[in-house]
């Protein structure tokens, strides 16, 4: 699985998903079993900013950084064979969701709420959750964005009660899939 076939597999792949679901560390296991550049599109940002998502949120509210995110997107248009692991709200936008599209393919990381609270539960970088962290509230926000995760997504892959290596591969056979049926 470390060789790199051509068509599909060499597009960008953008991780979308809620929180906790997997994307960061399915991201960077992709970059090494791939090896391929991964960009963590959070982190971007706040190194881009200087300050942390939470502290964007509270200073300059979630409008403008939805918009930073947009921005950082149209910037990852430029390249190609990307690893992107998407902030949990940047398919919300279309728009967004667009420019994934244009150059790859979207896959939807899942977990149940019970799984997101136990992956999140000591993170104090999680501004949605502030002082709600609870599976119930996890839920009802996930549920809010169901619709839109699903319609985003070329790829849908559960990620409870499985390990990094295990989604990976899991995501590879279903990326060869599709070039298969492409052909």
């Amino acid at each position: 699985m470390g060789s790199r076939p051509g068509g599909v597999i060499d597009q960008n792949i953008a991780l979308i998903g809620f929180m906790g679901s997997g994307k960061s560390a399915v991201a960077q296991a992709l970059s090494a079993m791939l090896q391929r550049r991964a960009v963590e599109m959070d982190a971007a940002i706040e190194e881009r900013e200087g300050m942390s998502i939470a502290d964007i949120f509270r200073t300059r509210g979630e409008a403008y950084f939805r918009g930073l995110e947009t921005e950082m997107l149209e910037e990852l248009q430029g390249e190609e064979g990307l690893i992107i692991s998407c902030g949990g709200g940047a398919a919300m936008r279309e728009e967004n969701v667009r420019k994934m599209k244009e150059r790859g393919t979207v896959v939807l990381l899942r977990a149940a709420p019970g799984t997101i609270l136990e992956r999140v539960k000591d993170s104090e970088d999680r501004p949605l959750l502030e002082g709600r962290k609870n599976a119930r509230y996890i839920g009802e926000l996930m549920e809010q964005r169901r619709e839109k995760y699903e319609a985003a997504a070329d790829i849908v892959i559960d990620t409870d009660e499985k390990t990094v290596r295990q989604v990976c591969e899991e995501l590879i056979r279903k990326l060869e899939g599709m070039k298969k049926e492409d052909v």
